[in-house]
C-alpha cells in the first residue's frame, strides 16, 4: 500500500465507509511501515472520541453491558466502536470471542463498529495495537469508543493509558475477591458497577467496594460512584451512562482550571524517567512498593524499552535501552543507572513547541514527535532548564485535527 493508496483509504474513512474502517483495522493489527503510514495520516485527522474502558473479572457480565452501553449510545444518535480484548486462542493466537458473534446484535446498524482482538498475552489485558486501533476509529469519526479486557488484576491495568473513563465490573457472589483486589486496582476505576445486582448480595459487594476506597490514596474533585446495573435487561446503563458523561466533564474541567489558574497551558507532571540496566530486575522494587506495571511498550525510534507504574495522577517510566549506542545506551554508560528526565504534560504540545522556539529555548528535538502509547513528545536540553533534561508531552492527535 503506498501513499496515492493511503490517501483513498483516509478519503473513505473521513466518509465513514465501514468496510475501509475494518481494512484500516486490519492494516494497523498487522503492523510494519503501512501500518505506520496509515497511523501517521490518521493521527492528522482524527477527532477526539470519548474513550470508556470496561474490565472486570470473568463472569462480570462485561460483554453484555457493553453491548447495553451501546445501544444507549445509538439511542442519543452517537457512532460507536467497540475495541473488544478476547482471549487468545492457543492454536491461531486470533480472538476466541470473533467479530461475527459480537456483531449479531447490531446487524445493519453501520453505527456501531465492533472489532475484536486477541491479547496474545499482552501485558495488562490490551493489546499492543489496541491505542492504534482507536486512532482509527476516532478518524473514521467514532464519538466514544468503548474498551473491553479481558479481565482484572495486578496486570490487568493497561486500560487506564487508553480510557478516558475506566468503568470496574464486579458481581454479587464474588466472595473475597473483592477484598483481593489491589490497591492499584482500585485506583484504576472512576466508575465501580455492580452488575447482576438483581441478585442478593448487591448491597454487600457496593459496602465492600466503598470500605475499600477507603484504603486507598485519596483524590481530588471525583469521588467513584458505585452504580448498579442488570445488564440482561438494560436496568442502570442510563444512569451509568450519565455518570460517564460526568466523570468526563469534570476531568476535562479540571485540565481547563488547572491552566487557567497558573496561566501554565494545564502543565502537570507526567512522569519522571529512570534509566535502568533490566526493566525486568529493576521493577522488582517498585512492585514491592506496591506499584502496578500498567504498560510495556518498545520505542523503535529512541531504540528503548520502557515499562509505565502509575502514581497517583502521575507515573515512573523505567527506561531500557535496547542498543548501546541509543540515548539511554550512552546514558547508562556515562552515568550508571538513576533519574534521566523529569516530564510534563501541556495542554497545546504543537503550541508550546513554537513557542518555546520562538524564545530561543534550546531544544534537545526537532519537531514533535509520537511515543509511548501514541502519546506525542518533544525535550528541552537541560541547558535551559538549570541541568534536567525536561520532556514535553502531549495527546496523541496534533492540534487543527477535525
Amino acid at each position: 500500500m503506498g501513499g496515492f493508496e493511503i490517501a483513498q483509504m483516509m478519503e473513505r474513512l473521513r466518509a465513514g465507509d465501514v468496510r475501509a474502517l475494518a481494512r484500516a483495522v486490519s492494516v494497523v493489527e498487522d503492523g510494519g511501515v503501512v501500518a505506520g503510514e496509515l497511523i501517521a495520516a490518521c493521527r492528522e485527522t482524527a477527532g477526539r472520541a470519548l474513550r470508556v474502558g470496561v474490565t472486570g473479572p470473568p463472569g462480570a457480565g462485561k460483554s453484555t453491558l457493553v453491548d447495553q452501553m451501546a445501544r444507549w449510545l445509538r439511542s442519543e444518535g452517537q457512532s460507536v466502536g467497540v475495541v473488544a480484548v478476547d482471549p487468545s486462542s492457543p492454536y491461531t493466537g486470533g480472538a476466541l470471542l470473533g467479530d461475527r458473534i459480537r456483531m449479531q446484535g447490531f446487524a445493519g446498524d453501520d453505527g456501531v463498529f465492533i472489532r475484536s482482538m486477541a491479547s496474545r498475552g499482552a501485558m495488562g489485558g490490551v493489546a499492543r495495537a489496541a491505542a492504534e486501533v482507536c486512532t482509527v476509529m476516532e478518524a473514521a469519526g467514532r464519538q466514544t469508543i468503548l474498551i473491553e479486557t479481558v479481565g482484572v488484576g495486578q496486570d490487568e491495568v493497561e486500560v487506564i493509558g487508553l480510557a478516558d473513563v475506566t468503568v470496574l465490573v464486579l458481581v454479587p457472589g464474588m466472595g473475597d475477591e473483592v477484598q483481593s483486589l489491589k490497591a492499584g486496582v482500585m485506583e484504576v476505576a472512576d466508575i465501580f458497577v455492580v452488575n447482576k445486582s438483581d441478585r442478593g448480595g448487591a448491597e454487600l459487594v457496593e459496602q465492600e467496594i466503598v470500605a475499600m476506597q477507603g484504603l486507598v490514596s485519596e483524590r481530588s474533585g471525583w469521588v467513584p460512584p458505585v452504580v448498579r446495573t442488570v445488564a440482561t435487561t438494560g436496568e442502570g446503563v442510563q444512569e451509568l451512562m450519565e455518570a460517564v458523561r460526568r466523570c468526563a466533564a469534570e476531568k476535562v474541567g479540571r485540565r481547563v482550571r488547572v491552566g487557567d489558574a497558573g496561566g501554565t497551558g494545564g502543565l502537570r507532571l507526567d512522569h519522571l524517567g529512570v534509566a535502568v540496566k533490566s526493566i525486568a530486575a529493576a521493577r522488582g522494587f517498585y512492585e514491592a512498593l506496591g506499584l502496578v506495571v500498567s504498560h510495556e511498550e518498545t520505542v523503535e525510534f529512541e531504540k528503548v524499552k520502557t515499562a509505565m507504574l502509575p502514581l497517583g495522577e502521575s507515573r515512573i517510566e523505567l527506561l531500557e535501552a535496547t542498543e548501546e549506542d541509543s540515548t539511554i545506551g550512552k546514558y547508562l554508560a556515562k552515568r550508571g543507572e538513576g533519574l534521566h528526565h523529569v516530564a510534563v504534560h501541556v495542554d497545546g504540545i504543537d503550541a508550546m513547541f513554537a513557542r518555546l522556539t520562538a524564545q530561543g529555548v534550546r531544544l534537545a528535538s526537532d519537531a514533535v514527535r509520537v511515543g509511548v502509547g501514541g502519546h506525542r513528545y518533544f525535550f528541552v536540553h537541560p541547558a535551559s532548564t538549570g541541568g534536567v533534561l525536561l520532556e514535553i508531552v502531549g495527546d496523541g492527535v496534533p492540534e487543527g485535527g477535525d
